[in-house]
């Protein structure tokens, strides 16, 4: 069973299904099982605390598959920027071919990446920024719903609308993202003119994601009203998962004085990298989509893009075909 789209030939991968590249879980661990069960696993650049230590998780993820895998560079305007330069060549230098940019202003990197033969697939959540990476040259484009984990942007546009819309205008092979977990998903995606889907909460509640048990039972506990909008006020929302940190988060941004430094002590990225590993559920933030609602157990990755594959097949020659007339 196969599901071939223009990001699957373009990418060398046997199914149309992307790991996001997601903080403290997009190690080898995770990555390598992903590409192994024929996806693209993504390693996540900055997760790893040097570009020497980026090196060594790209090798160790060579020794676990020799399936296609990428690594994720997310640019963020930081007061303290990581050295995104040297992560860059690290990345050149372990002959890495597949890149997942996302973030701000990522040209400079896009640039070198292209000019090093890497394709690239630029992560965006609005039309326009899909079409300004198109015009910077990137290979395709992973376009992120309201509906997902992490920086929905600014706009609140849900995938059922964002996905066509961007079908609309982007010519190059296009992922899309937020709110993807089983078979009913990619069938959609694909439906709105997509070329696969992305999936970051999904693939943490699987048994080869690197965070704690209780983390993973978090996810199928909750529902797809389990989540909680974070930063709106400071124009840089992010959608988490409902826990009592980011209730309290919610109740000091309310307070018509607040300002970020209020909530910083209860957003940093160490409380929720300490939340993942040692599964205490109220340490840390703990990033999360409304997908949450569609996951009901914790498989392998293989068993889950195995079933979501073969869902999607029978959703589209079964249940579709029977709707239409003879």
């Amino acid at each position: 069973m196969s599901i071939k789209t223009r990001f699957t030939e373009l990418f060398g991968v046997e199914h149309p299904i992307v790991q996001g590249g997601m903080m403290w879980v997009g190690r080898a661990e995770l990555a390598a099982a992903v590409s192994n069960a024929g996806g693209l696993g993504i390693l996540t650049a900055l997760t790893q605390p040097t570009p020497d230590a980026l090196r060594a998780e790209i090798e160790r993820c060579r020794k676990m598959t020799d399936k296609p895998f990428g690594v994720n560079l997310t640019i963020l305007p930081s007061v303290n920027p990581p050295p995104y330069a040297e992560y860059r060549k690290a990345i050149i230098d372990s002959g890495i071919k597949i890149v997942e940019t996302a973030g701000y202003k990522p040209q400079e990197h896009v640039d070198d990446f292209k000019a090093h033969g890497i394709k690239v697939m630029h992560k965006c959540t609005a039309v326009r920024h899909a079409l300004s990476a198109e015009r910077m040259g990137v290979d395709a484009i992973s376009i992120d719903g309201f509906e997902c984990a992490g920086h929905p942007g600014e706009d609140d546009i849900p995938g059922l609308i964002l996905i066509p819309a961007a079908a609309d205008k982007v010519r190059i092979p296009m992922i899309a993202s937020g709110g993807f977990g089983d078979g009913r998903g990619l069938a959609a995606a694909l439906a709105l003119g997509a070329d696969g889907i992305n999936m970051g909460t999904r693939f943490c509640a699987t048994k080869e994601a690197p965070i704690h048990d209780k983390v993973k039972q978090f996810l199928v506990d909750n529902d797809e009203r389990s989540t909680n909008l974070i930063f709106r006020k400071f124009k840089n929302t992010g959608r988490v998962g409902k826990n009592s940190v980011s209730d309290k988060v919610i109740e000091i941004s309310l307070r018509p004085e607040s300002v970020f430094t209020d909530i910083q002590p209860y957003v940093s990225g160490a409380k929720g990298r300490v939340a993942l590993e040692t599964g205490d559920l109220d340490a840390g933030l703990i990033w999360a989509g409304q997908v949450q609602g569609l996951i009901n157990d914790v498989p392998s990755c293989r068993e889950l893009i195995d079933r979501i594959v073969g869902d999607a097949e029978a959703i589209i020659k079964g249940r579709l075909a029977g709707f239409l007339a003879a």
